[in-house]
């Protein structure tokens, strides 16, 4: 999987340096020297490298139609199929005409003259395989920019697999019985591909659970038919690539078998195959050989096609609803050349339709048009910018009764249980209900596309081996659902992308779905024994990003459910044990507020810990922490599932002290990220492991803390309309502290809220 990645992202990167290779020992340099070229390249050995870049062609071209999604392909959007058919049929439509103008028109040579219309007509192409490595390389792949665009490409594929079929099949045919005939044979092929190959390997898989390993037996077999499929092309009168593309279309993308054949794939054809073929185009490539006025001439008909590629995506966003800028970052990523037009320029050099001079200029511009379009798209659209959102959405801000919207990212189904316990523990009720949003974290193996798949409500997924897992996970929630019927909505997504770009989409449908939290996964993972069984820094970085991005606040959830035998609170009269600890800053204030909101759960008992520095008198400070307790513990009078603790510290090891006290009392802990700068913490940090949870939260996550409690690490929204945020806690009101009793003569006081009979509200400065 770690190869399919590097793999994908370093293509583009390939391209580069193979065909730079293959210039520097061609003819355009060191092999401009006859003696060179024949001592380091013998004829004999030239039919050898050609030969391997065949078969790395046809291999690569299978690789790419198996991570190819071919439901979207053949039923991509409306948006897509417009922009795709428009400037395939458009940018041929017009550029060949142009191209007929200069060759009656501007003087020029004979080989020029009769390969330009060819060349025009090769700019309509707007392969999905060099978008999908561009996207990569600017790490657009989750945008909405991004996922048009491949849409679009796919699309633009089908249209250009479609006329290439019956291109070289009119052509290698000149009588109309023999044209038909050959019509037939392709048919036939695409039909055996579709209602044989397919249904055995569908019936395969079936037979195959998600996480088996495809036999090598099994893998073997499919490439042996991937050089049968190439083969039989050639006897079709069909390109070699032709079949292997149709192949590989046809084996279903993503685990077990998409994923186990590109693994197999991936090192052969990156590190030997692709390469390779990339150094024969070099080779072909002669500098010298160039006309300027055949120069000026091809690159005329380069660049108008770009501009009408441009023009048309700018002429369909005039007609909807997609801005300007967008559109015309859109029209320079469907620019994009690469590995698609050389297997085009070397099969018309192959077959002498193009001279040297021609395939040098056709090469040339693809370079040119790559190398200029890249920069600026890099310039006008930064992939790191999202839409931010204009007002505040934190529990502390939400309005009495206002609906919770909760976005829980789920990675690994054993965190389920935890997860459900916990919306559960959030105390829906139809006076303020629950809208979950469920996110299912799906690895990007075996495609090239991600996907953002929404589920219907009502969908079962429980079609294939594939889908099990989510099956798996929707069902639970679906229970939770069920049981909280009228009080709670759920919403499911599965966002399937690489994990370096996963928080992409998890911000995304944050802001998409106005969540108020979002609840995402800890990159350890306990084993039943107590041991870590498992760290996965890919999420840690995840996580990292979300807290840096996200448009609400964020909790990352510690998971030790398993080591309390994970047991459901939902239909359980056991109480669910939950404690906040409280030290002051925002962060310690959304927490406090959401544990405020457990508190009104009748399974729920709700501890409120205050840790105070002892011989702090910051009497500002003091006064806003006090407001905002006192507002909970009176919200909570007569809750006798609630209590109220203040403990006194001298500094950071006896604030550890007192937490370790805690061990084995609580089943969920809530505690803020960061806290206000205090000697409290001083000197925890030294130890700190997971600087994503902050210094509490990183001490409550580590081994040393031998408890069986999870741990919510919540920080407050951070983004607000794009910028960055930082408010200090301000009360409403001020009125006088709610007496304390006291249980411990020097460290420990516990309250429970009297009625004071006034009006209490948290807030924050507004700005």
């Amino acid at each position: 999987m770690i190869v399919s990645r590097l793999s994908v992202a370093k293509n583009r990167q390939l391209l580069q340096c193979g065909y730079q290779g293959g210039i520097i020992f061609g003819p355009s340099l060191l092999g401009h020297s006859e003696a060179f070229t024949s001592g380091l390249f013998p004829q004999r050995g030239t039919i050898v490298i050609e030969t391997v870049a065949s078969f790395g062609l046809m291999f690569f071209f299978f690789q790419m139609g198996v991570k190819t999604d071919l439901g979207t392909m053949l039923r991509p959007g409306r948006m897509a199929v417009v922009i795709g058919a428009s400037i395939s049929l458009l940018t041929l439509g017009l550029t060949t005409p142009l191209s007929l103008l200069l060759k009656s028109y501007v003087p020029m040579d004979k080989s020029l003259a009769s390969s330009l219309p060819l060349i025009a007509a090769s700019q309509s192409m707007s392969a999905f395989p060099n978008i999908a490595f561009l996207l990569t390389e600017l790490k657009m792949l989750n945008t909405n920019i991004g996922r048009l665009a491949m849409s679009a490409s796919l699309f633009c594929d089908v249209i250009g697999i479609s006329l290439t079929a019956i291109g070289f099949t009119v052509m290698e045919h000149s009588t109309l019985e023999r044209l038909a005939l050959a019509f037939a044979s392709v048919i036939l092929l695409l039909a055996v591909i579709a209602y044989v190959f397919r249904p055995i390997l569908m019936w395969i898989l079936t037979k195959t659970k998600e996480e088996t390993v495809v036999g090598e037996l099994f893998v073997i077999t499919i490439f042996c038919t991937v050089l049968l499929a190439g083969l039989v092309s050639e006897f079709l009168g069909q390109h070699f690539i032709f079949g292997p593309v149709i192949l590989g279309l046809a084996v279903p993308e993503g685990p077990p078998l998409g994923s186990a054949l590109t693994a197999k794939l991936d090192l052969l054809i990156t590190g030997l195959l692709y390469p390779t073929f990339l150094t024969v185009s070099g080779l072909k490539t002669n500098f010298f050989e160039i006309n300027f006025q055949s120069m000026w001439i091809v690159m005329t008909v380069v660049i108008f096609a770009a501009l009408v590629k441009i023009g048309v995506v700018l002429l369909v966003a005039h007609h909807t609803e997609m801005p300007s800028r967008e559109a015309l970052v859109l029209g320079l990523l469907l620019n994009t050349r690469g590995i698609c037009e050389l297997i085009v320029y070397n099969l018309w050099k192959d077959s002498q339709i193009l001279s040297n001079q021609e395939f040098t200029l056709a090469v040339l511009g693809v370079v040119a048009v790559t190398a200029i379009t890249t920069p600026i798209v890099r310039a006008l659209y930064d992939p790191s910018r999202h839409q931010f959102p204009t007002r505040r959405r934190t529990i502390q801000q939400a309005k009495d009764g206002a609906e919770l919207r909760v976005l829980v990212c789920i990675h690994n189904q054993d965190n389920v249980p935890t997860v459900v316990n916990l919306l559960e523990a959030s105390s829906a009720t139809e006076e303020s209900p629950i809208a979950v949003i469920a996110l299912l974290l799906v690895e990007l193996v075996g495609r090239v596309a991600p996907m953002l798949i929404a589920h219907s409500p009502l969908e079962t997924l429980e079609t294939n081996a594939s889908t099990s897992r989510s099956s798996h996970i929707i069902n639970a929630l679906h229970q939770y659902r069920v049981y909280n019927e009228g009080c709670v909505t759920i919403q499911s997504f599965s966002a399937i992308s690489h994990k370096e770009t996963m928080h992409e989409d998890i911000c995304r449908v944050a802001f998409e779905q106005n969540a108020t939290l979002v609840i995402i996964p800890f990159h350890k993972h306990w084993a039943i024994d107590g041991g870590i069984e498992s760290v996965d820094r890919t999420i840690q970085h995840m996580n990292t990003k979300v807290l840096e991005k996200a448009p609400c606040s964020v909790g990352i959830l510690v998971d030790r459910g398993i080591l309390r035998g994970s047991l459901s609170i939902l239909n359980s009269q056991s109480m669910y044990h939950v404690a906040v600890l409280y030290i002051g800053g925002p962060d310690d204030v959304e927490s406090l507020s959401y544990g405020a909101r457990m508190a009104n759960h009748n399974n729920v008992t709700l501890t409120v810990i205050r840790f105070l520095l002892f011989g702090s008198d910051n009497a500002r400070d003091r006064k806003l922490d006090n407001d905002l307790i006192n507002e909970v513990c009176h919200a909570n009078t007569g809750n006798e599932d609630f209590s109220y603790q203040e403990q006194v510290v001298r500094d950071g090891t006896g604030l550890a002290s007192s937490i370790r006290g805690l061990e084995e009392f609580f089943d969920l802990i809530l505690v803020g990220r960061q806290h206000q700068a205090s000697t409290l913490t001083q000197g925890l940090g030294a130890w700190t492991e997971c600087p994503e949870l902050g210094v509490i939260g990183d001490f409550l996550a580590s081994s040393d803390f031998d408890s069986t409690a999870s741990v919510l690490v919540i920080q407050h929204q951070r983004v607000l309309g794009g910028r960055l945020i930082s408010r200090a806690v301000k009360p409403m009101v001020n009125d006088r502290d709610i007496p304390l009793q006291s249980m411990q003569s020097h460290a420990v006081a516990e309250t429970t809220a009297r009625d004071s009979g006034t009006a209490w509200a948290i807030s924050m400065d507004r700005m």
